[in-house]
C-alpha cells in the first residue's frame, strides 16, 4: 500500500550557520530539536533508508526551525528562498521519495506569498508550513492576507505547526512551575501548550471570517487535530454564526469543508476514533513527526487501525494524494 506523510521535518546547519550573531544569541530551540539535529539534517541517508524499511512511499519534509522569524525584513525573504533552494537540493535524484512544503518569511507577508508561489512553481513543492505565531502574532491579523490569497489561488495548502510561545505566554503559564525556576518546556510545549495555542490559532481564523473570506483555501494541522475533535461540539455550539465572530457557517461546516488533521505524533486508538466521528475519515491523513517520532511507531500504529482496507488506504495514501494533488 501507498504510504505518504505530511509532517516530517528537516533542519540544516549549514543555513543556521548563516545567521546573524545578535540572532544566534537569542536564539531558542526546544531540546527535542537540539537532540534530534543529526537525524533533522539527514535527507537521503538514514531517514531515506528507514523509509525504505517500514514501506513508507514519499515524506514531505518541513523545516523545523522558525529562524526566519527572527531575522529583520531587509534578509528574511534571501534567507527563506536560500533554505528553499538548499531543501530542493537535498530532494533531488528522490523526487519519488520526497516533496516539500515551502519555509515562508512570513514577518513579509507579500514577499512571503512571492516565495510560496516560486517553490511551487520551480520546485512543484506542495504548500508551505506556518510555524506559530509570527512574532507574536496569529494569521486573523489583515496583514497576512496576501499569503492566504496566494496560497487559495495557487490551490495548495498551508499547514500550521505549533512554534514556540511568545515569552509573555511562557512567563504566565509555563515558568515557575512548582520549585522549578524558568519555564517547562514539555508544559509549555509538546506536552501541551504547543497543541493549545494551534487549536486557539485555528478557531480566531474560523472567527475572524478567514475560512469564508478563502473558500476555496485548505488549512492543514497536526496532532490528531491538536485537540479540536474532542471540543468539538461544545466548541460549534459557542462558534455558531452571529455569536459575535465574523463566521458565516458553522464550524463543523467549515472544518469539513477545509480543515484537514494528520496523525503526526499521535499513535493510539481512541484520539482517532474521536477525529472520524467529528471531522471525518475524508479530512484524516497519515503523518508521523519524524525524527521526534520515529517512522516505526507511525507504521506499526498505521497497520494496527481497525478499519475497512479502504478506510486505510484514505488516511495512507488517498486524502493526501487529492489535498496535495499527487
Amino acid at each position: 500500500m501507498r504510504i505518504v506523510t505530511l509532517e516530517e521535518h528537516v533542519s540544516f546547519p549549514e543555513m543556521t550557520s548563516l545567521l546573524p550573531e545578535e540572532i544566534l544569541k537569542n536564539r531558542k530551540q526546544s531540546a527535542a530539536a537540539s537532540h534530534m539535529q543529526e537525524k533533522l539534517a539527514d535527507v537521503s541517508g538514514e531517514r531515506l533508508n528507514s523509509m525504505k524499511a517500514t514501506g513508507i512511499s514519499m515524506q514531505v519534509l518541513s523545516v523545523e526551525n522558525t529562524d526566519v522569524y527572527l531575522l529583520p525584513d531587509s534578509l528574511a525573504p534571501a534567507f527563506a528562498a536560500k533554505y528553499n533552494d538548499l531543501l530542493a537540493d537535498k530532494m533531488k535524484g528522490h523526487s519519488d521519495a520526497f516533496t516539500a512544503f515551502a519555509m515562508l518569511p512570513m514577518t513579509m507577508p507579500e514577499a512571503a506569498a512571492d516565495e510560496l508561489e516560486r517553490t511551487v512553481k520551480t520546485y512543484g513543492f506542495r504548500g508551505a508550513m506556518i510555524k506559530g505565531t509570527i512574532n507574536g502574532e496569529f494569521l486573523d491579523a489583515p496583514k497576512f492576507a496576501p499569503v492566504f490569497e496566494r496560497a487559495e489561488k495557487l490551490g495548495v495548502p498551508l499547514y500550521l505547526h505549533p512554534g514556540i510561545p511568545p515569552k509573555e505566554v511562557i512567563d504566565a503559564y509555563y515558568s515557575n512551575v512548582g520549585d522549578t525556576k524558568g519555564p517547562n518546556e514539555a508544559i509549555a510545549c509538546y506536552g501541551w501548550g504547543w497543541h493549545s495555542e494551534t487549536a486557539i490559532h485555528i478557531l480566531r481564523l474560523l472567527a475572524a471570517g478567514i475560512f469564508d473570506q478563502y473558500p476555496r483555501l485548505n488549512i492543514l494541522i497536526g496532532h490528531m487535530g491538536e485537540m479540536l475533535p474532542m471540543m468539538w461540539e461544545r466548541s460549534n455550539r459557542v462558534f455558531q454564526p452571529g455569536n459575535g465572530g465574523k463566521n458565516k457557517r458553522t464550524l463543523i461546516d467549515t472544518f469539513r469543508e477545509q480543515l484537514y488533521i494528520t496523525t503526526s505524533g499521535i499513535f493510539t486508538q481512541p484520539p482517532l476514533q474521536i477525529a472520524i466521528d467529528t471531522i471525518g475519515i475524508s479530512n484524516i491523513l497519515f503523518s508521523i513527526d519524524y525524527p521526534f517520532s520515529t517512522h516505526q511507531m507511525g507504521i506499526d500504529f498505521l497497520h494496527s487501525i481497525q478499519l475497512p482496507a479502504d478506510q486505510i488506504a484514505k488516511i495512507a495514501h488517498g486524502n493526501a494524494d487529492r489535498i496535495l494533488k499527487f
